[in-house]
């Protein structure tokens, strides 16, 4: 093959893995980049470990022509963070199903944008006048779109039990013992219907399918708790939601499966939507000590239930309400005017820093969080963003004008959870080796969970050189697999990697993950100076 040049060469790589063994031994010093026949890739003189990368091909071609994976599509992106050099691509510019690794785009984009230390502000507020005790007006809880509120994650900040009180004691300390109005959820911040239209219809009743809201709370989520049958096969009951839902209703054709198989129930729901369908199994009970049985579902409408979770606290400690509970914005039609009107500030609830919110995110790999920062930090570029497709245009356009290569990037939603989105690994490790020369980008590696240690990768590749090296985020979706992230190459160089998987074989979620350890301890081993 001529060269153009004394430094650089395009190389056009037949896909015969022969015919790679023969150009990666041709060129012994060389960075490699291997791609589909549509790519011409540049290679450029460098000092990426040979030996160590012919290893590491094999095992992405083993991978990509063995049982699990023959039949789909193995992609694999490292680059140097410090430049941005490519040093390796197997199907790199291949646009794929990403799953969660998205969300180190989002939280990445969000920390460069609003800063680690931003927070969300939920405030409780009342419009009309109190006299003698009673407001005649109504009482708002006005939300900005975090997605802490009420969580249960952090410490120092309030659960859910502990909001409503809080709350409940703002309204009394002003001297409000009657509320002649309503309890309205403020979702206004959103007017539209903020569910990413491209996510599965399965998933929308599950807890990791919860609709975003500008008034989010308790993660958007409920349990439902069942009285699992005494034997196999056997009808397991509804006992109670917690919290509790009585404005819901369930159709339940929930069965008992064996002791250990663990949580196979899947809701249907819909936003907005109070009725419910309860499908699957769950485990026959051992003892009487394990006789429920609890799955996570989605509020419908997480504003509807905060006013009414404040409504039902406010009666309790005392404050009677005379209006009905109701919710505003998020595409529904308004049952209460919720602008115009002078409102006066009872309390004001601080989330915490978005640092800690995108540790989260990306530890726990929680959709709801993502999709929130997505809408934030697309708003704080873009205030007449008013949709989460325009939300994904303005977060491309960020990264496009720092010079990221982003062709083939066509991600539809901040989590990952939408399965006709997709981006390329190149797109991936292009993104994230510009996240490296960010200022926030120390703090952004810290919420990056350690292979082998922390988070969703805390069992992944123990005892491989990747354990306490790589950091990765993990991303699974219905026949996909992924991990992006960086690792510190042999000779001490920051690295960024993304290995995506696409449509491997029903039953191979063994095989895949054996594979993908090979890979991510193959990493370790390059070198990148």
């Amino acid at each position: 093959m001529k060269p153009e040049s004394p430094n650089y060469r395009l190389v056009h790589f037949m896909p015969l893995f022969t015919f790679r063994w023969l150009c990666v031994s041709l060129f012994l010093s060389w960075s490699v980049t291997i791609s589909s026949a549509q790519d011409l890739p540049l290679v450029q003189p460098g000092s990426v470990d040979t030996v160590a990368t012919q290893r590491l091909l094999a095992t992405v071609e083993a991978f990509q022509s063995g049982p699990a994976a023959r039949f789909g599509t193995v992609a694999l992106s490292v680059r140097r963070a410090r430049d941005g050099q490519e040093l390796i691509g197997y199907n790199a510019r291949m646009s794929l199903p990403s799953a969660s690794t998205l969300k180190l785009i989002t939280t990445g984009t969000a920390l460069a944008v609003l800063g680690s230390s931003y927070s969300y502000i939920t405030t409780l507020e009342y419009d009309g006048t109190v006299k003698d005790s009673v407001l005649t007006g109504n009482l708002y809880i006005r939300g900005s779109g975090d997605p802490s509120l009420g969580s249960w994650r952090f410490t120092g900040y309030p659960d859910l039990a502990t909001v409503q009180a809080i709350w409940s004691d703002a309204v009394r300390k002003a001297g409000i013992r009657q509320i002649q109005g309503s309890v309205v959820g403020d979702a206004t911040l959103y007017d539209d219907l903020t569910t990413p239209d491209t996510w599965p219809y399965g998933d929308l009743g599950n807890y990791y399918g919860a609709s975003l809201s500008a008034l989010n709370i308790n993660e958007n989520l409920y349990r439902v708790f069942f009285k699992p049958g005494r034997t196999v096969g056997a009808a397991a009951g509804v006992l109670r939601t917690d919290p509790a839902l009585p404005y819901m209703t369930f159709t339940n054709s929930v069965t008992t499966d064996a002791v250990g198989t663990g949580d196979q129930v899947n809701i249907y729901g819909a936003p907005f939507a109070t009725q419910q369908w309860l499908t699957g199994k769950v485990p026959l009970s051992t003892s009487a000590r394990d006789s429920e049985f609890s799955v996570k579902g989605a509020l419908p409408d997480p504003a509807y239930f905060a006013a009414f979770a404040l409504r039902d606290q406010l009666q309790r400690d005392g404050v009677a309400v005379a209006g009905p509970v109701s919710s505003v914005g998020g595409g529904l039609a308004a049952t209460v005017s919720a602008e115009g009107s002078k409102r006066t500030i009872l309390h004001q609830q601080k989330s915490p820093a978005l640092l800690e919110l995108a540790q989260q995110t990306n530890f726990q790999s929680i959709n709801l969080y993502a999709e929130a920062l997505l809408r934030t930090t697309a708003r704080a570029l873009d205030k007449s963003v008013r949709s989460t497709d325009a939300s994904v245009k303005v977060i491309t356009e960020f990264w496009r004008k720092k010079g990221v290569n982003l062709d083939g990037f066509r991600i539809k939603d901040g989590s990952g959870l939408s399965a006709v989105g997709g981006l390329t690994a190149d797109n991936m490790t292009g993104i994230l080796s510009a996240m490296s020369r960010e200022s926030v980008f120390p703090q952004f590696y810290g919420t990056i969970p350690v292979v082998g240690e922390t988070g969703t990768v805390r069992t992944l590749a123990r005892r491989t050189a990747a354990a306490g090296n790589v950091r990765a985020k993990s991303g699974s979706i219905e026949g996909v697999r992924a991990y992006a992230g960086y690792f510190t190459s042999a000779d001490g160089e920051l690295m960024t990697f993304a290995v995506l998987v696409n449509k491997y074989t029903v039953g191979q979620n063994r095989a895949v993950t054996a594979q993908l350890e090979k890979i991510l301890a193959g990493l370790v081993g390059l070198t990148g100076k």
